[in-house]
């Protein structure tokens, strides 16, 4: 949500990430200086540190280690051997890291298979921004950069052990253009080069499957769904549409019609636009026929299969939103009824999606599994409140409850558990800064997830690349010598002409559209093809 406030996010000019960070930086640093501690830091290793404020203890520099210990040539340094998913750890244990007891006993000290899973599932998320086409000159401004396959390679995670097998694209009912009015009048004729490729679709995620490599190291299929948060003006509009309403009103087939969502989120979610292209199909639509199709092929070989959906900010709410209905619409269950694939929410920095009887209706009925990873100084996650603007908090259970059945106003609480991060711990972000957007920023929470080992405790990182957190931000200190946004395209995208003259050179690009067995799976789940 906040990923739009800024200015730093909204023009961010994305690039392939192919080369480490660190590499596009510091081509040429030894191992002494200054910016050592920002070179390949993949041991988890205790140094000399000192108290601040609150008498939090930070790490004040980390080793480092020479790139090879990447697992799986994880070129942004995201999964080091110690987070776990390396030593054999994860098979054995990988229902109890999808939730399968809360996560009880994982979270302070962190669980370093956990930490490692969890990075990894805010790296899908941060991919969808990474490869989302936010040049307003481009006549592909709103889809994906980058092909399904080979996105993860395109943005730098090549070793990740995952394929995207669809794209997801999203509209919403209020019929107000996505991006800039001016370019689209500028580019506007019959030039069917000029036209851009949707007036209202926008990419907004993706579904992957585990290759059988993964799937053998992690212990079971993983279908994973990926969603990323607000960019477009339809997305804002989704953002500001607070009012509750039945999740049933939306088409999802809850039989508590007491259980309420956002509706804003909900518009996002289940709008279509049957003129477009891409947006014939709603958001919800895509990600059920996908899942359904997918749980149905792997349950059919026999295989265990786990859904994991992830999000940051909008992206978390509709995470949510698509857990909760896979559940309900029994996507995740298998043809013949025997099998079941269990469902979990890894989110990020998100709002409160629902009321009180929705999050019943969640945890307590279907078994959706949600850990919700905050920043404590991001305001985001406080809305929306009780009455739109109380934090549940302050309010026993039973009376949120009470108010709720009564029809007092808006009743929103969060669902899962809450796994809470401070950013004022990491020696190398910025204490305060005025642009608040850099505490909701979902590189600044990997960051945060890398380096924490519990509460009050040594802060140390663990593998990640400590740059990323300033590819679309500037929160970084200033003594580790890392640039403000630097993940630009190289004089963003202008080429010289033969002629001397620096112009815009044409792009063309294939928008993948949707897989012809759609209306098949949405018919087995009982849902009105189109």
């Amino acid at each position: 949500m906040m990923a739009g406030i800024s200015s730093t996010c909204t023009n961010l000019l994305p690039v392939d990430l192919r080369l480490p960070a660190t590499a596009l930086l510091f081509p040429s640093t030894t191992s002494s200086g200054p910016s050592s501690t920002l070179m390949s830091p993949m041991r988890c290793e205790r140094r000399p540190h000192q108290r601040r404020r609150g008498a939090r203890l930070v790490a004040s520099a980390v080793t480092t280690e020479p790139p090879s210990s990447v697992v799986g040539d994880m070129e942004r340094g995201s999964l080091a051997e110690k987070s776990g998913r390396s030593d054999g750890q994860l098979a054995p244990r990988w229902r109890e890291i999808h939730g399968r007891g809360d996560w009880e006993g994982l979270l302070d000290p962190i669980d370093t298979v956990l930490r490692g899973e969890l990075i990894r599932y805010g790296e899908f998320a941060q991919a969808c921004y990474d490869a989302f086409d936010y040049d307003r000159f481009s006549r592909y401004c709103g889809s994906s950069r980058y092909p399904p396959p080979t996105f993860f390679r395109d943005v730098g995670l090549d070793g990740v052990g995952y394929e995207v097998t669809r794209f997801l694209y999203a509209t919403s009912n209020a019929r107000l253009p996505n991006f800039v009015g001016a370019r689209r009048k500028h580019r506007s004729g019959d030039d069917p080069d000029a036209r851009l490729w949707s007036e209202t679709a926008s990419f907004i995620g993706f579904v992957a499957v585990s290759t059988d490599e993964e799937t053998a190291r992690i212990g079971r299929r993983d279908i994973a769904v990926a969603w990323r948060g607000t960019v477009t003006r339809l997305e804002w509009v989704a953002d500001l549409t607070a009012a509750p309403r039945p999740a049933a009103d939306f088409g999802i087939p809850c039989p508590d019609h007491g259980a309420k969502v956002e509706s804003g989120f909900a518009e996002l979610y289940t709008g279509k636009d049957p003129s477009c292209r891409w947006c014939r199909y709603s958001a919800r639509e895509q990600v059920l026929a996908e899942v359904r199709k997918l749980v149905d092929l792997y349950h059919g070989r026999g295989e265990e299969v786990s859904v994991t959906v992830t999000g940051h900010s909008l992206g978390s709410a509709l995470a949510t939103l698509s857990a909760f209905d896979v559940a309900e619409t029994g996507a995740n269950v298998s043809p013949d009824g025997g099998r079941t694939a269990p469902v979990c929410v890894f989110s990020f920095s998100g709002p409160r999606v629902g009321n009180t009887r929705f999050k019943t209706r969640l945890e307590r009925e279907l078994g959706v599994k949600v850990l919700r990873v905050v920043n404590v100084h991001d305001m985001v996650p406080t809305v929306p409140g009780v009455l739109y603007v109380l934090d549940e908090r302050s309010f026993p259970e039973a009376v949120l409850r009470l108010m709720d059945n009564l029809g007092m106003g808006a009743v929103y609480v969060h669902v899962g558990v809450e796994l809470a991060l401070d950013h004022k711990v990491s020696p190398y972000l910025k204490a305060e800064t005025l642009d608040l957007a850099c505490f909701h920023n979902l590189e600044a929470h990997l960051h945060l997830l890398d380096g924490y080992q519990g509460r009050a405790r040594e802060f140390r990182l663990c593998g990640r690349d400590p740059a990323l957190v300033n590819k679309a931000a500037d929160f970084l200190r200033d003594e580790h010598m890392v640039p403000p946004v630097w993940r630009q395209d190289a004089n963003k995208g202008m080429v010289r002409a033969e002629d001397g003259r620096w112009v815009l050179p044409p792009r063309h690009r294939e928008v993948h559209d949707h897989p012809e067995d759609t209306d098949h799976h949405l018919q087995r789940l009982g849902l009105a093809a189109n």
